[in-house]
């Protein structure tokens, strides 16, 4: 079979390998999609301690059953299956309080397990008892099914952000996360959302899922815009969907009393340690939480939502490149010239 090879940091070949053979508990699924994560260009270019050479990364996956071991019983050949990125253990006391993503072992596709940027994909035993993997509902594309991965963690920070119908919501970031965010938060039924971004292509972007109001924080003041807004008060629910010290920052003079703030977007290794008002957070009552990944669950959610037209994740994809052009899939992510890139192997 054909797969992108990561050899080292910023070496990365399409070559021909052997096509994994299937053990008892597998299933083997020809991956027709598998979409670019912002992650898997840290990964590239940076590393990760739970990525050994050679590798094959990707895990915004949808693809279809070929074959499967003995034992499995919940998959066929010809099912079509999404699959994500968290793969619980399935033990510790994470994993059976459907914490999954915060498992100590830490397990994840396109990590320790062989991810999507291959024509094949070998699901391993825990991967098929415990993981995030779903049955494509009946017509949902190869492409969104894909994207149900993004959308499940942003499923996870909505939740971690405590969203209820009738709240305000601010998006700090309007890149395919932050886009997504404003779509969902919709669908939850927020009072009304606001998305905020310092480049005015990006934000142009954003329009697509119609947020309620779209602010340039790099032509206007953001905490000025806010409170003309919401006549002082703040907003119920920020979230901040980028890497930025900023505007972790700046989100607590943003939230309204009992407000709730999402640390959505992980900061790059080396970053400086931000500095917070710990008044803000006593005199308002508010919290500051964090969310990363998402588990089996809101997996399994997400491609109910996009299969009940209630998320149409089709707004986002920008680019599609077959595998032998992977590379120019990872600069187009880099360059920040559409959305949502897919890989078509």
């Amino acid at each position: 079979m054909k797969a992108a090879i990561i050899k080292g940091l910023g070496e990365m070949s399409v070559e021909t390998i052997e096509t994994p053979h299937i053990k008892d508990g597998t299933v083997l699924i020809r991956v027709k999609t598998c979409a670019v994560c912002g992650s898997d260009i840290r990964i590239f270019e940076s590393g990760n301690d739970r990525v050994k050479y050679p590798a094959v990364i990707g895990h915004e996956i949808a693809g279809e059953v070929v074959e499967v071991g003995a034992g499995v019983s919940r998959f066929k050949k010809g099912d079509r299956v999404a699959v994500g990125a968290d793969v619980p253990c399935g033990v510790c006391d994470w994993c059976r309080h459907d914490m999954g993503n915060c498992c100590d072992e830490n397990f994840a596709m396109g990590y320790q397990f062989a991810g999507g940027y291959a024509e094949y994909c070998l699901l391993e035993p825990l991967v098929v008892k415990h993981g995030p993997v779903a049955k494509i509902p009946e017509g949902v594309s190869d492409d969104e099914a894909a994207l149900a991965e993004p959308l499940a963690c942003c499923i996870n920070g909505l939740e971690r952000a405590q969203m209820q119908a009738g709240k305000s919501v601010l998006i700090i970031g309007s890149g395919p996360i932050g886009t997504l965010l404003v779509a969902l938060a919709k669908a939850y039924g927020a009072a009304s959302v606001a998305i905020a971004e310092r480049n005015p292509q990006r934000l142009e972007l954003a329009k697509v899922y119609q947020p309620d109001q779209l602010i340039l924080s790099s032509q206007e003041d953001l905490r000025d815009r806010v409170n003309e807004l919401t006549g002082g008060k703040g907003v119920d629910i920020v979230v901040t969907a980028c890497a930025n010290t900023e505007a972790q920052e700046e989100a607590l003079g943003l939230v309204a009393k009992r407000g709730v703030i999402n640390f959505f977007g992980g900061l790059p290794k080396g970053s400086c340690k931000i500095s917070l008002d710990s008044n803000l957070i006593h005199y308002r009552e508010c919290s500051v939480t964090g969310s990363h990944g998402s588990v089996p669950r809101q997996h399994k959610l997400a491609l109910d939502l996009i299969a009940g037209g209630k998320i149409d994740v089709r707004k986002i994809i920008s680019h599609s490149f077959p595998l032998e052009r992977i590379a120019a899939g990872f600069k187009t992510v880099k360059s920040l010239a559409g959305m949502k890139v897919v890989i078509k192997p």
